[in-house]
C-alpha cells in the first residue's frame, strides 16, 4: 500500500484593501473567500484605516494583512486572487485608483519570484506604511528575503509618513 503524498503548506502574507462601499464588509468577504479557495488563515492583523497611496483624491482605505497556509504555487495563488477580486466585483481602472477590493501577495514563504505579472516579495511593500504597520503587528521578525531586513526594521526606515490608524 502506497502512502498518501504529503502536501507542503507555504506561509503566504496577503494585504487586503478597500475604499469603496462597505469597506469592512469587503475585507470580511475577501477573507472568507480566501479561506475557502486559497488557504486557511493562520494570522490576521487588526483592520487599519489608511490614507490613499498614489492618488490622494479618493476616500480612505481599510487595510489588513493576513497570513494563510496554502498548497498553491505562486501562479495558482495569483490566479485565485484575481478570481476572488472579480467575483467580488472589482474592475481594473486607473493605477492607484479607488478599489472595491485589492489583494496583494506580499510574501510567499521565503521565495523570490520574478515572473510575468508576478513579483514576490511585493516590490513596493517596504515603502508603504499601510502595508508595514499591519504586517509588523503579526510578523515583526519576518525577514524580507531580498532586502535581508526584518519587517520592524523596514518600518523604522520607511519614509512614508501617512497615517495608519487601527480601528
Amino acid at each position: 500500500m502506497q502512502p498518501y503524498p504529503v502536501k507542503k503548506y507555504i506561509n503566504v502574507y496577503l494585504c487586503l484593501g478597500s475604499n469603496l462601499g462597505d469597506r469592512a464588509a469587503n475585507l470580511r468577504t475577501a477573507s472568507a473567500l480566501i479561506s475557502k479557495q486559497l488557504g486557511k488563515p493562520a494570522k490576521q492583523s487588526h483592520v487599519y484605516e489608511t490614507e490613499p497611496w498614489g492618488n490622494k483624491e479618493q476616500d480612505a482605505f481599510l487595510n489588513q494583512v493576513i497570513m494563510i497556509n496554502t498548497v498553491l504555487d505562486p501562479r495558482g495563488l495569483l490566479e485565485g486572487i484575481a478570481k476572488i477580486e472579480k467575483e467580488m466585483g472589482r474592475t481594473k481602472t486607473e493605477k492607484w485608483g479607488p478599489r472595491l477590493i485589492d489583494i496583494d501577495v506580499l510574501f510567499y514563504g521565503k521565495r523570490i519570484v520574478r515572473d510575468k505579472g508576478l513579483e514576490i516579495p511585493h516590490p513596493e511593500l517596504h515603502k508603504r506604511a499601510f502595508v508595514l504597520v499591519p504586517l509588523m503587528e503579526i510578523a515583526p521578525e519576518l525577514e524580507h528575503p531580498v532586502l535581508k531586513q526584518q519587517i520592524d526594521a523596514l518600518y523604522m526606515a520607511c519614509d512614508d509618513l501617512s497615517e495608519v490608524v487601527m480601528i
